[in-house]
């Protein structure tokens, strides 16, 4: 984490009487964005795997590249989908996003070491676009991140209106030279059954994955799986910038 995040994190905590439970709640966000940033840059290879009604997409393979704070190139030969999720935001980057969060105390379900965090999602956060600003302000999803507390690790993000899931992130992970963790999969599900909802998504979801296509006219409901499986890591080699930067059109 970055220096002078972690000094306004102390001077906040020290000045506004934070209660323990924020202190805790800090504390998650403070120990899972230092195993993140353990990592400065990779290269590894993607499959991905997609099935979202009305788009067929073969199994694609890419190249990727990341390099901290926000860098990330995906290369691969042909057309290719890639999920606009975010996959290697940094924690501090994806809670920033959120406001109200608290520790969510109804974790039953949730494995031993986990932990859950709420939050509502700030609209201005999203790179979607919305049909006009009454869906803007009405789109006010809650957002849960379960943290496995033992690795300092970001398990699962979904995103739902009250009981319904919108959206769903799960990580898998692999440990790699005995001190990175790393994603081995991630499987990002989309849940839309509300009707106006699902009639945008069916206009712009192809825009938010890179696709240049329509889905079905006559679908009511949106929902689909995203598959990404990573191999072959090459970790902390120091990549240029250069690799990052957009080729030019002429």
């Amino acid at each position: 984490m970055r220096p002078e995040f972690k000094t306004i994190l102390t001077i906040i905590i020290a000045t506004t009487g934070l209660n323990s439970s924020d202190l805790f709640l800090e504390k998650i966000i403070l120990r899972t964005n230092d195993e993140f940033e353990k990592v400065s840059d990779f290269q590894a290879k993607m499959v991905v795997s997609l099935n979202v009604p009305g788009l067929r997409m073969p199994k694609k393979e890419y190249k990727a590249y990341y390099k901290k704070p926000n860098k990330f190139k995906a290369t691969t030969k042909g057309f290719g989908v890639l999920p606009n999720t975010g996959l290697f935001t940094s924690p501090e980057d994806n809670f920033d996003n959120l406001k109200n969060m608290i520790i969510n105390k109804n974790q039953s379900e949730l494995e031993t070491n986990h932990i859950m965090i709420s939050g509502t999602l700030i609209p201005d956060s999203l790179k979607a676009k919305f049909p006009n600003e009454y869906a803007k302000l009405s789109f006010n999803p809650i957002v849960d991140v379960v943290v496995d507390t033992s690795r300092w690790l970001i398990r699962s993000v979904t995103s739902r209106i009250d009981t319904l899931k919108l959206f769903q992130i799960i990580n898998d992970y692999e440990l790699h030279e005995n001190k990175y963790y790393l994603p081995s999969m991630s499987e990002v599900e989309y849940f839309i059954k509300d009707m106006k909802l699902a009639n945008w998504l069916k206009d712009d979801l192809p825009s938010m994955i890179g696709a240049d296509q329509q889905l079905k006219v006559n679908q009511d409901i949106v929902k689909g799986m995203i598959t990404v499986k990573y191999s072959d890591y090459k970790i902390n080699r120091g990549l240029p910038d250069y690799i990052f930067k957009k080729k030019r059109l002429d």
